[in-house]
């Protein structure tokens, strides 16, 4: 396969011309942003594409006085602006596979604008034009002159344009831009493919003669880490003897100059080095980000008064180790509670306005994340001294995947979708390398990614790993990169997953393994390992997800070779469609191929607000962590380097049955604990009992002292909650009221009557059909109610490994056979009826015997009780196992004793609370924008269920047996807690919803009593459901006791 072509854009030995060094990021004062409406103009193929003015117009069809110009924003993508449009794909390439041609048909949009030189900039200044972004590839023409030309969409170029600017005149600069090129085949991340100028473009003045090209920082530090010296380099450009200055200002003292020294350089191209040598500097680390300001200067001898060019740096005084095979920062080894963050904006995509990025980051730092993956290529510069500010330990990424080679070996070996991942690994990895990874030819363009992305980004401290890119296999030209990366800055170790033998990676890093294995891993070379684990992608959050955080925590904290890992991922990348009013993902636009919704796999939904996943991230994440035990509070310091200094506790104590009552409350003193330490504090005084029928719940919460760059004073940063009291909370059953109750039966049906309530039973199913209290409807007349039921609708995760399953054994289809209903008069006061029922899916053998009693006294009171046994060839597992309850439209509002505000699940509770909580089944829906499973509440004690008066039921789980006791209170302890859930929406329909906005609401609420549902795990991407948290299929027995009630819904 040949690889010479006459295109620069299908040549991976060209990936630029005239592109000056790459250099540290800094814009100077002498800048002008040509951000803003260029002149667009779209067509199908370069061939097509206009030419600048003045230029040679050979091979082009249309010249520029044919073309149509429409005006565009910059930064932007032109799909996202009515051009073509935007693709989703996970893995597979969009176009055919034959590196390194693309197809004819390439899509090519052409940008021009004016400008002006400032007059105020020095004629004799060195102009160059930046680019931060441009997908894929691009040539630039200035006033009809060709200046250059650049590949490696995420990095920058720049361009010398001194000697085609005219001063004084308008000048105008003509970009082409190629959607597809060699490069696009290893630009392949899981991610939108969109086009266009989608970063910043810049006019930049530079002194002409005597210049800093470029500068470097690094800080060292003593081997006891406390003095450290900072050393400066400067790359110089000069045709007389010139002075360097470096002056480091201390913020922490009135910005009083902590170092100056200045060196002086011949005139010569060369570079000039600096060392400051600084007593006991503060440390800059993710948790206390102390930066000192550094200030460059530089000055020619013949002119030592005015400074010909002048640097501002923020640097941070840290060193990065390996040290007893961890990495380390300051000699601490540290633990990664991070995330993977794409740039993705729902309306510009990668073209993210700064004040939206800040606020991703500013989300990390209140849900309790340390660290962010630029996935998977460097992210806009704004991102790394942000992450310096703010304190975030940064792994940057080289921009590169090509993951699609994948697919074009795999699918005609046509590999069984039941293979391990592993073997398909081993079948498939080498020969997809050979593409490019493992091509010399394409070595050039590999080590240039790594050379960009160093130079960009060195001196920011917050930049700890380097990353030679993703999923692109492994062979000799990341070999190239790593040595490459050591040669110019050892200071950091290197990351790459696809060296899977971490041969010419400094660390192990794995993607979705099972907490199972990452602890078998920890322990294979016992404590004598000189490399680390991280996992650089677990958790994957798509949909209803991520669960079992807690246990990838513990084994994290309980292996010291297991140095933690980064979320997949922060946020969805849906797009939104203003006319269709939804977000967008794969074969929305009608993008083929496509791989669907996979883009909407983040802890933020599309418009980057959080996600119950986050919200459950956040307390796993937690730095602080409390409990109580012996009569004392113990807090754990769960920082790697902070103390506890800048924490304050409070507490509540609250007495928590039918209402919610504070007894107590107060600040507790932590004492001084150091980082991995553990302290005790006295137990606060618990209040006397005065004979409540209540729970007593003491709640710790954990706050910042005082405010910071990312939080206010008083932020809550972790929390706790214990269970003072030992009795259980009894709910207090009253005596079965001594009002008669009359029965009625029909063909139809069985009907009991009481002083004020109708309840009326099937005789051909069995179920509850009608049920009036004060003349008033309860249930929704088109539906039985209180039936044993096994289905919820299916999570993102349930998708690849349960559903198949589920559905094979027909859970989602069962019908009711009813075999016998008995009817009995217990007493004047009391009727029950006993229905024994086949619960059976179509074309299979197996199903549940169920006999359920439903006893109803004259109270009005229903006490349901099902005793469940599968028979046959039956599933593994279920989805849930409770009644469902089919109510009328009014009956909106809900109040509950339980976990909340918001859904719990096994695997997803533990940032939900024990309290006492009301919303509107609106509000307990979680708009999941591919609608599925979600709002389920947990270890509830009793629910309300009602109209805005406060008529409605009361929902307590029953735990007499048969429901045929006269026990008079039913305790709450473990067996006495329940699940619900209560929407206005019907599994089928969530279902077949492909969006949010496709749900409409029903006339009927539909509520779920469950006494156990299945957990949520990762599966879409990764371990399926812990088998801790799944519903075994076997018999069992469950109640309810359901009561009229009338209350107010704030008591």
């Amino acid at each position: 396969m040949t690889t010479e072509s006459s295109n620069d854009w299908e040549n991976p030995k060209i990936f630029q011309r005239n592109r000056l060094k790459p250099r540290a990021y800094w814009i100077p004062d002498t800048s002008l942003s040509l951000n803003g409406n260029w002149d667009f103009n779209y067509v199908s193929s370069p061939l097509l594409a206009p030419s600048p003015s003045h230029s040679d117009k050979e091979n082009h069809i249309a010249e520029d006085t044919e073309a149509e110009w429409k005006p565009i924003a910059v930064p932007g993508h032109w799909q996202l602006q009515g051009y073509g449009r935007p693709n989703y794909t996970n893995v597979i390439f969009p176009f055919p596979v034959n590196p390194p041609y693309v197809p004819s048909e390439n899509p090519t949009g052409t940008y021009k604008r004016t400008f002006l030189v400032p007059s105020e900039w020095d004629e004799a200044s060195q102009i160059r034009l930046r680019f931060d972004g441009v997908d894929s590839a691009y040539h630039v023409w200035v006033n009809g002159v060709e200046v250059g030309y650049a590949q490696g969409s995420r990095n920058p170029a720049e361009f010398d344009i001194s000697r085609i600017v005219k001063r004084g005149e308008t000048n105008e600069v003509f970009v082409r831009v190629y959607q597809w090129s060699d490069g696009s085949y290893i630009e392949d991340q899981d991610q939108w493919w969109l086009s266009g100028i989608f970063r910043d473009v810049t006019l930049i003045a530079f002194p002409s003669a005597t210049r800093i090209e470029d500068f470097h920082v690094k800080t060292v530090l003593d081997k006891d880490y406390v003095d450290a010296q900072l050393e400066v380099s400067v790359d110089l450009a000069s045709t007389e003897e010139t002075k360097v200055t470096a002056t480091l200002f201390d913020p922490f003292n009135e910005y009083k100059i902590l170092k100056s020294e200045d060196k002086t350089l011949d005139a010569m191209h060369g570079t000039l080095n600096i060392a400051l040598p600084v007593s006991n500097p503060k440390k800059w680390t993710a948790e206390t980000p102390s930066l000192y300001d550094l200030e460059i200067t530089l000055h020619t001898t013949s002119n030592p008064t005015t400074p010909l060019q002048k640097i501002t740096h923020r640097v941070g005084f840290r060193q990065v180790e390996i040290l007893n095979g961890n990495i380390t920062v300051n000699g601490k080894p540290i633990l990664f509670r991070g995330v993977n963050r794409h740039d993705h904006h729902p309306v510009f995509g990668r073209a993210v306005p700064l004040s939206f990025l800040k606020n991703d980051l500013l989300l990390m730092k209140k849900h309790n994340i340390n660290s962010v993956r630029c996935c998977h290529y460097p992210s806009h510069p704004a991102l790394f001294s942000l992450c310096d500010e703010l304190g975030l330990w940064v792994m940057d990424e080289a921009d590169l995947e090509c993951h699609g080679f994948y697919d074009a070996v795999a699918r005609p070996l046509d590999i069984p979708e039941s293979m391990d991942y592993d073997q398909r690994k081993k079948l498939t990895f080498a020969q997809a390398a050979e593409f490019t990874s493992n091509n010399p030819e394409w070595k050039d363009a590999y080590i240039d990614r790594a050379v960009q992305m160093v130079a960009r980004d060195r001196n920011y401290a917050s930049v700890v790993i380097w990353s030679l890119g993703n999923e692109a296999f492994y062979g000799q030209n990341h070999a190239a990169m790593y040595e490459y990366i050591k040669s110019v800055d050892p200071t950091k170790p290197i990351h790459y997953e696809g060296d899977m033998e971490a041969k010419t990676a400094d660390m192990y890093s794995y993607m979705y393994p099972s907490v199972s294995r990452i602890e078998r891993l920890a322990v294979e070379e016992g404590d004598n390992f000189e490399k680390p684990i991280v996992l650089c992608e677990y958790g994957h959050a798509m949909g209803n997800a991520p669960g079992a955080l807690e246990e990838y925590m513990a084994a994290f904290r309980g292996n010291r070779r297991l140095q933690g890992g980064w979320i997949w991922e922060w946020a969805n990348h849906g797009l939104w469609d203003e006319e269709k009013r939804h977000y967008g993902y794969g074969g929305d636009f009608d993008d083929e191929p496509n791989d669907g919704s996979f883009v909407l796999d983040g802890l933020l939904f599309s418009d980057h607000t959080p996600t119950p996943g986050l919200v459950e991230l956040r307390k796993a994440y937690a730095p602080v962590y409390g409990w109580v035990e012996g009569g004392m509070v113990h807090v754990e310091n769960r920082h790697d380097f902070a103390g506890l200094e800048e924490v304050q506790a409070v507490y509540q104590i609250e007495s928590l049955g039918e209402q919610s009552r504070v007894v107590a409350a107060g600040t507790l003193d932590i004492p001084d604990i150091q980082p991995g330490k553990t302290g005790t504090l006295p137990l606060p005084p618990v209040p006397p009992r005065k004979g409540e029928n209540s729970e007593l719940w003491l709640t710790v919460t954990f706050t910042t002292k005082h405010a910071s760059a990312w939080s206010d004073a008083n932020y809550e940063i972790a929390w706790f909650q214990h269970r003072l009291d030992s009795s259980p909370f009894l709910d207090r059953i009253a005596p079965t009221a001594n009002f008669p109750v009359t029965l009625t039966s029909t063909k139809a049906q069985h009907t009991i009557t009481g002083a004020d309530f109708t309840i009326s039973f099937s005789r051909t199913t069995g179920s509850l059909t009608t049920w009036r209290i004060h003349q008033q409807d309860i249930l929704s007349p088109s539906s039985p109610a209180l039936t044993p039921s096994f289905w919820r609708p299916p999570t993102d995760n349930d998708i690849p490994h349960d559903l198949g399953e589920w559905r094979r054994y027909g859970l989602d289809t069962l019908t009711s056979a009813l075999r016998q209903q008995i009817v009995k008069q217990i007493n004047d006061s009391t009727i029950e009826i006993v229905t024994d029922t086949f619960l059976s899916p179509p074309i299979l053998a197996w199903g549940f015997q169920t006999t359920t009693t439903y006893r109803i006294t004259g109270d009005g009171a229903l006490t349901v009780h099902s005793h469940i046994r599968p028979t046959g060839a039956k599933p593994k597992d279920l989805p849930r196992v409770g009644f469902d309850l089919y109510l009328a439209d009014r009956l909106d509002k809900t109040a509950w004793f339980g976990l909340g505000p918001g859904e719990a699940y096994a695997d997803k509770r533990n940032s939900q609370k024990v309290g006492v909580y009301s919303a509107t089944t609106a509000e307990l829906h979680t708009p999941y924008e591919v609608p599925q499973e979600g709002g389920n509440r947990m270890d509830t004690r009793w629910l309300r269920l009602g109209d805005e008066r406060g008529w409605g039921l009361r929902v307590i789980r029953d735990t007499t047996g048969s429901g045929s006791s006269s026990a008079t209170a039913s305790p709450s302890g473990s067996d006495g807690l329940f699940q619900w859930l209560a929407t206005r929406y019907s599994p089928e329909d969530i279902e077949k919803a492909a969006h949010a906005n496709e749900l409409v609401p029903d006339s009927q609420v539909r509520v779920r009593l469950d006494v156990a549902s299945c957990g949520v795990g990762t599966g879409a991407c990764g371990p399926t459901t812990l088998d801790k948290y799944r519903v075994p299929c076997e018999e069992t027995e469950f109640g309810f006791r359901i009561e009229p009630f009338i209350g107010d819904w704030s008591n």
